[in-house]
């Protein structure tokens, strides 16, 4: 007689699935200039909300912008920060940094948004990325040997985590995500933004 177990992959997998819709998969192999994929499907535009870190300290790691000027994270703090670890080579991610320039704009006064590219080419890449882009609410900032995407356990872009003023994590956004949304604007208003 053969004893059957029940089959417990299946929530893994489609949890998998669920965040391969709106994010890159950081280890996969990166699509050559102009081969990423862009989705028009909002559906696809639905990151995973995790707020099982929260209250987790904001990590003490420096960023770089492209002349070399480094400022460790914690000199953020004060306002609420929103960090989106994102990549050139990353579709979701680019779909994304339009709407988080305008987020920027839109609440200079009460968030500070930080994105951070994790392009091991750094300023290379990121560099002409941003002039071709002009944004105007956002600083290209750069963390080539990936010590955010690691600290925050690595594998999915984009990940945007939003810290409170002091330094604490509410929550993190996994994939992608309408930064203009009427959704956005209620997360932020429910932690105080």
């Amino acid at each position: 007689m053969i004893k059957r177990t029940p089959f417990l992959a299946a929530p893994a997998l489609a949890m998998a699935a669920a965040l391969s819709l709106g994010a890159c998969d950081s280890q996969s192999e990166a699509p050559q200039q102009g081969e990423a994929e862009q989705s028009a499907d909002p559906a696809a535009q639905a990151g995973i909300m995790d707020e099982s870190h929260a209250g987790e300290a904001l990590p003490d790691f420096a960023i770089t912008l492209p002349d070399g000027t480094e400022k460790k994270l914690a000199a953020f703090t004060g306002q609420p920060l929103l960090i989106n670890l994102w990549a050139t080579w990353c579709g979701p991610c680019k779909l994304e940094m339009p709407m988080l320039d305008q987020l920027a704009g839109e609440r200079a006064e009460s968030l500070k948004v930080l994105t951070v590219s994790q392009d091991m080419q750094g300023a290379e890449v990121v560099t002409p990325f941003f002039d071709e882009q002009g944004f105007s609410h956002l600083e290209p900032w750069i963390d080539s040997k990936n010590d955010l995407g690691f600290a925050y356990g690595g594998g999915v872009l984009p990940l945007t985590i939003y810290y409170d003023a002091e330094g604490k994590e509410v929550w993190r956004m996994i994939g992608e995500h309408d930064w203009t949304s009427a959704e956005t604007a209620e997360m932020l208003a429910k932690a105080g933004t």
